[in-house]
């Protein structure tokens, strides 16, 4: 049946580095009823960061939601505008490199493929782009390293490696995405984890077999590694361990703040980073009015629990939000679940959201706004970005 591709399938989808083959993916995909479930969410954590200025996030997020070759051409020649002629002979050229190294490298279908990646860094100078993130159990170390460690070759300090435990889809999903994978009984996230930086510090035992192996390209090393969780487990082991760690406040419920400030108290310097960074990540939903903002937050209502009772479906407009048959039951659970999402004008979610960050000490806020239409969602993330003076920031 159809698939419901997630903010950073939608993303590489639509930014891919060959306009034509990007066409006839989506052609594909949009005639069996896909399209993005959380789209945008590649260009979030660069755009409120400030490491890039409002008319290039934008660019950049229309360059991802373009749906046909016309649409890709013209959001391309957006993204040109923006960014300056100046780095034409980038892009071709960095595209050029990725289809070489796509020839002996093996990525999985499931994570973000690098020649989309590179398409999106390429095109820009500041952005961070990484994984939020690689879900472990689902694919072999050794291969999330060789590919992290090329996407830092070619673009050294801006790639983030951010590593989930959980499957990231539902079951039958994970089934088949692990099915050709070793069988380890129970949660084996902690021995690939293990593994995973021992590919990096090489310090596998002498009478190992993978002590000869080594992951290339051999004189790059891993970018930064990140935890996720929901819970205080990934924030005692990103603590344990010397990681940074990101917090997923908007379908957490363990309380961020007590996560983050657990894992701010019992950091261990390592390898890996010196200092603890804590990222908070929330759903926002903004618009110039109250009212505004409430009807387009019915989609990411409905969306939420669809997902709840295991129909991963694409985000529903509006109206399909509106018409749907809500029972009590329904009604509580959306309730429920309003407490994780910060819905409103830019003043209210303001007033709402800088109290959570300032308790948790966050170091950065990542932001997902599932919001069906392209615009408003474009719009909510200036209105943010705004309110919190980000505008200005990247104008000094």
């Amino acid at each position: 049946g159809p698939r419901s591709y997630t903010g950073e399938d939608a993303a590489e989808i639509g930014c891919h580095g060959n306009p034509f083959i990007a066409q006839k993916i989506l052609e594909d995909l949009f005639a069996r009823g896909c399209r993005p479930a959380e789209p945008g969410e590649f260009t979030q954590r660069a755009f409120l960061g400030g490491r890039m200025d409002l008319s290039q996030a934008e660019a950049v997020m229309d360059l991802i939601h373009a749906r046909s070759e016309r649409a890709l051409q013209a959001a391309n020649h957006q993204l040109r505008g923006a960014l300056g002629r100046q780095l034409q002979a980038l892009i071709e050229s960095l595209l050029a490199v990725l289809a070489q190294v796509e020839a002996y490298i093996d990525f999985p279908d499931e994570d973000l493929p690098p020649e989309n990646r590179t398409r999106v860094l390429a095109a820009t100078q500041r952005i961070r782009v990484g994984s939020g993130g690689v879900m472990l159990p689902n694919h072999a170390p050794l291969v999330v390293a060789e590919r992290f460690k090329m996407l830092e070759a070619l673009f050294p300090g801006r790639i983030d490696l951010g590593l989930g435990r959980a499957p990231g889809t539902d079951g039958v999903t994970a089934y088949a995405l692990r099915n050709r994978l070793e069988a380890r009984p129970g949660d084996d996230f902690l021995e690939r984890l293990q593994e995973l930086m021992l590919w990096e510090t090489r310090e596998f035992p002498a009478d190992h077999p993978f002590n000869k192996v080594v992951a290339m390209p051999d004189d790059t090393p891993l970018p930064p590694l990140w935890l996720l969780g929901s819970s205080d487990y990934s924030a005692q082991l990103a603590a344990q361990v010397g990681m940074g760690f990101a917090f997923a406040h908007h379908f957490a419920s363990f309380d961020a703040v007590a996560a983050l400030t657990h894992y701010r108290a019992h950091f261990r310097p390592s390898r890996w980073r010196q200092t603890p960074h804590g990222i908070l990540a929330v759903a926002v939903v903004t618009a110039p009015t109250n009212a505004e903002a409430e009807e387009l937050a019915m989609s990411m209502d409905l969306n939420r629990l669809q997902r709840e009772r295991g129909a991963y479906l694409p985000i529903p407009s509006v109206a399909e939000a509106k018409a749907y048959p809500y029972s009590e039951a329904d009604r509580a659970i959306i309730a429920r679940n309003r407490a994780k999402l910060f819905v409103g004008s830019p003043a209210r979610v303001l007033e709402r959201l800088t109290p959570l960050i300032e308790a948790s000490g966050a170091d950065e806020v990542m932001v997902t706004s599932a919001i069906y239409d392209h615009g408003a969602r474009k719009r909510s993330y200036r209105l943010l970005a705004e309110a919190f003076g980000l505008n200005k920031q990247a104008a000094a």
